[in-house]
């Protein structure tokens, strides 16, 4: 019975170590068909992508439709790119039997979405109108629509919410539904959701606010400075003083230079001669000004400038950001942002 028993308990730790086995190496194995050459005369598929669908949604929709050789695949590459995120709902053109990174490529294909909407970060509600237009709406349907759409609790205007990224809508959608769409992105989206919670004195309408300035005041890879500086100001009662704020009153689209007179036109969201936030937000930013304005990092910069494209340059005292004014003036002369 004793020897019985040892031999049972091996054999109960075989099994179990053969199903870990098994399980793991299922787990670590991703099938996948090899990337190969698309050829003109490759079959296509249309897929539909659904509007909030995650990574792996789209992963297994993809293996339901033979594109893929496992959902696992397309996840893992989901999941190390980040251009993932930017996959849009809507229809999409797509071979089958290729690779999971090949699936990526072609989601993101602009080429491959019919009836593509594609709206840009701090783009201003007015550029969107000029776009819907150009998708073949006409004004009065468009002013219907933005009058028709569910805003979220404390907006009186879509200005903000109209999430930047590739649509795609079946012949047919009305402009309510294609603006409603890109309003539920913005609500979709992670920084959206917070954003719209508020967060500590400052409302859902303020932080979107800021986050439009920042959208518009620089690269991302300044965004945090950026939002600091407007958080810094707004603390001590300091003008905003953000050019981008001019050139969206002004309707002012590729010109970095703003003129001492522009400074002074009567307009709510002139910051140079307002105190605090203008009263809407001045485009429509994307999540990385968001996730900028909700997290930026700590400093006590009051200024900042570029003095040339790629230098934008931060500080705490009037008199540096003078002298970097000087230089950006001399760059300016010379050419150097045209």
């Amino acid at each position: 019975m004793k020897y019985g028993r040892i031999a049972a308990a091996l054999a109960l730790v075989c099994a179990l170590t053969l199903a870990i086995y098994t399980v793991g190496n299922n787990v670590s194995s991703a099938p996948d068909f090899p990337t190969r050459q698309i050829l003109p005369t490759d079959p296509e598929i249309t897929v539909e992508i659904p509007s909030g669908a995650s990574g792996s949604d789209i992963g297994a929709l993809l293996l339901k439709e033979e594109v893929i050789k496992s959902s696992l695949a397309y996840f893992r590459i989901a999941v190390a790119d980040k251009r993932s995120q930017k996959v849009s709902p809507g229809a999409h053109r797509l071979n089958r039997e290729i690779s999971a990174l090949q699936a990526l490529e072609q989601l993101l294909d602009p080429a491959r979405i019919p009836n593509l909407l594609k709206i840009f970060e701090g783009e201003w509600k007015s550029e969107i109108v000029d776009s819907l237009i150009t998708y073949g709406f006409n004004s009065a349907q468009i002013s219907n629509a933005f009058k028709s759409v569910a805003l979220p609790d404390g907006f009186t205007s879509a200005e903000g919410l109209l999430f930047p990224a590739q649509y795609s809508f079946p012949s047919g959608t009305n402009a309510g539904k294609v603006l409603q769409s890109l309003i539920d992105r913005f609500q979709q989206e992670q920084a959206g959701r917070e954003i719209l919670a508020g967060r500590g004195d400052f409302s859902a309408l303020s932080l979107l606010t800021i986050a439009s300035i920042v959208q518009a005041e620089g690269n991302v890879a300044d965004f945090g400075k950026i939002a600091r500086v407007i958080y810094n100001r707004l603390k001590i009662s300091m003008p905003l003083q953000m050019d981008s704020t001019i050139n969206y009153a002004k309707k002012a689209r590729g010109s970095i230079f703003v003129s001492t007179n522009a400074t002074q036109i009567k307009s709510p969201y002139n910051t140079y001669k307002r105190y605090g936030l203008p009263p809407t937000p001045i485009g429509n930013p994307g999540a990385d000004a968001m996730r900028a304005t909700l997290n930026p990092p700590p400093g006590d910069w009051l200024y900042f400038i570029t003095v040339a494209p790629g230098d934008t340059r931060f500080s705490t005292s009037h008199d540096e950001f003078l002298q970097w004014k000087s230089l950006y003036q001399k760059n300016r002369k010379a050419g150097a942002f045209e």
